[in-house]
């Protein structure tokens, strides 16, 4: 199949199968085990059936990890201590396999594919595996002008599409999204309130660990961006003017999952802004994606109450990289495997005593 680009990823995404998620809900009811006792455990499976429009679902495996990276002008204006060549640095890291979400990626069996659609600074040219896929250098500093351009916003997005058709077309029956570039929970944040319509204040966090004069700077940095978006604005304008080339690729991704018919798992608050824009370009997207993790992030938690998303995992964590949705992982493959393999009732011999609530 041909691999298509964001307009034809969208024209292709339909809703998930309510038939099979009532299916799947019923058949849970009739596990020996008391109904709802697997809390959470329960959504995921009844949400993979939805996706796969079967019930029992599939196990989703084999998974890919796409970990896109690229940096930000904003990190001009100081709201980071880190230089930006710690982007590309990173970069070759994860190529080399030495990141928390290479060692993670081992760990639950996925294949890492690391993508530049925008670094800024050269990486090493013996990365390997590397996917040279580069909208732009870098976004412009959002504080004075449009981040993108909406045709780099575009390009951007079909380079998530691209990537996450590919990954289906070798095999992949579930994808993780991951990121990198240093300064880029300022535009996650700025992205999050323009889009939930909640303060700067409320959605912007620490990130690698600023400082609270640093985080105050921030804030401001986010309203004077939000200040230029007019009410009402499209989500691609919104992406385009305080967005980053990784997010715009991420949120590419997710709607090629959706495509698929594929279940994706978003990390913390960096993919949770990308999937706010992928919803708001196209709201039936949000069926096809499991949360992995809530970040530390203020963000994290208002993107995900906005999408109607609970998390797999709350562990603090607010790395990145795709390490969150990773440790999710082996979860997200239990919810299917009880579904499949876990004995009814009536098959036990067990007797039901009935809904205990």
């Amino acid at each position: 199949m041909t691999v298509p680009d964001f307009a034809a990823a969208v024209d292709a995404i339909v809703p998930v199968d309510a038939t099979a998620a009532a299916d799947a809900a019923a058949h849970h009811d009739r596990l020996t085990k008391p109904r709802g006792a697997l809390g959470r455990l329960e959504e995921v499976g009844i949400r993979l059936a939805a996706i796969a429009g079967e019930s029992p679902p599939p196990v989703p495996e084999p998974v890919t990890v796409a970990v896109f990276a690229g940096d930000h002008g904003v990190v001009a204006q100081g709201v980071t201590p880190w230089p930006q060549e710690v982007t590309a640095q990173m970069v070759a890291n994860f190529c080399s396999g030495g990141a928390a979400v290479n060692v993670l990626a081992r760990h639950v069996g996925a294949e890492v594919v690391v993508v530049d659609v925008g670094v800024a600074t050269p990486i090493p040219a013996d990365a390997p595996g590397l996917l040279h896929r580069t909208v732009r250098t870098g976004t412009r500093d959002l504080t004075e002008e449009a981040a993108m351009t909406p045709a780099e916003a575009r390009a951007a997005l079909d380079v998530g599409v691209d990537v996450a058709w590919t990954a289906v077309d070798g095999g992949a029956r579930l994808l993780v999204t991951g990121d990198m570039g240093i300064g880029n929970t300022t535009p996650s944040a700025a992205l999050v309130a323009a889009l939930t319509g909640r303060a700067a204040e409320a959605v912007t966090g620490r990130g690698t660990g600023i400082d609270d004069t640093t985080l105050a700077h921030k804030v401001t940095v986010i309203e004077q961006a939000l200040r230029r978006i007019p009410p009402g604005a499209p989500p691609l304008e919104v992406l385009a003017e305080v967005g980053g080339l990784e997010i715009a690729a991420l949120a590419g991704f997710v709607l090629g999952a959706a495509a698929r018919r594929i279940p994706v798992v978003v990390d913390g608050v960096i993919a949770a802004a990308a999937t706010l824009v992928a919803a708001a370009l196209v709201p039936d997207v949000v069926g096809y994606v499991v949360a992995g993790h809530r970040s530390s992030e203020p963000g994290s938690a208002a993107a995900l109450e906005a999408l109607g998303l609970d998390p797999v995992l709350d562990l603090g964590l607010r790395l990145g990289e795709g390490s969150g949705a990773l440790l999710a992982v082996p979860a997200v493959q239990a919810a299917a495997k009880i579904l499949r393999d876990m004995a009814t009732f009536d098959a036990a011999g067990v007797t039901d005593k009935g809904d205990p609530r």
